[in-house]
C-alpha cells in the first residue's frame, strides 16, 4: 500500500510547486498523456499547458510517458510541446521509466512522475524511487483498460482512507 502514496496529491499539473521540485534536485518531469496533459477528447494541449511546459523546459528534461499506443495522438502531443514521449510504457512496470533515464542525465530520486493514476503512474514511478505527483485526470473519459484500473485505484483510496493515509480532494506536498 506504501507504494499507491503520492509524494504530493494537487488538482491540476499547474498546481504543482516546480520551483520546489527544482530546488529539491528534480532534474528531469516525466508526464502521463493522458487525462494528465490533455484529457482523452483532444490531441491539442490547451494554452495554459503549452506555456507551462515551454516555462518548465528551461530547468527540466521533460518526457511523456504513456501506456497509450496511439502515435497519431502522441505525435500531436508531443509536437505542439516539443517534447520527447516513451509509448507502450507498460506503467507500472520499470520498462518504460528505464527507457526514458537512457535518454536523460538524471538519476532516479532526480525524477518526478506526474500522472492521474495511482495504479499506473503513482506505483510505477514509486517503484522506480522517484518523486511521485498525483493530479486529478482533466476529464471523465478513458481508454478502456483504464476502467479497470479505475476500479482497482477506488480500492485502494478507500483502504488508504481508512488508514488515514489518503483522502481523495485533500491536496498536499509531503517534501514540506
Amino acid at each position: 500500500m506504501k507504494k499507491a502514496i503520492p509524494s504530493e496529491y494537487k488538482k491540476t499539473i499547474h498546481d504543482i510547486n516546480y520551483k520546489g521540485l527544482k530546488d529539491s534536485g528534480i532534474k528531469c518531469l516525466i508526464f502521463d498523456l493522458d487525462n494528465t496533459l490533455t484529457n482523452m477528447d483532444t490531441n491539442i494541449p490547451d494554452d495554459k499547458t503549452v506555456k507551462l511546459i515551454e516555462r518548465l523546459k528551461k530547468d527540466f528534461d521533460i518526457y511523456i510517458l504513456s501506456n497509450n499506443h496511439n502515435k497519431k495522438r502522441l505525435n500531436e502531443v508531443s509536437g505542439i510541446l516539443n517534447i520527447p514521449y516513451v509509448a507502450l510504457a507498460l506503467k507500472p512496470s520499470k520498462i518504460g521509466f528505464a527507457r526514458v533515464l537512457k535518454r536523460v542525465n538524471a538519476k532516479r530520486e532526480e525524477v518526478c512522475v506526474i500522472g492521474d493514476q495511482i495504479v499506473t503512474d503513482i506505483i510505477g514511478g514509486n517503484r522506480l524511487k522517484a518523486t511521485t505527483v498525483l493530479v486529478e485526470p482533466l476529464g471523465k473519459r478513458d481508454l478502456k483498460i483504464t476502467s479497470f484500473n479505475r476500479f482497482l485505484e477506488k480500492k485502494i483510496i478507500k483502504r488508504l482512507e481508512k488508514q488515514d493515509k489518503f483522502k481523495k480532494g485533500e491536496y498536499y506536498d509531503k517534501r514540506g
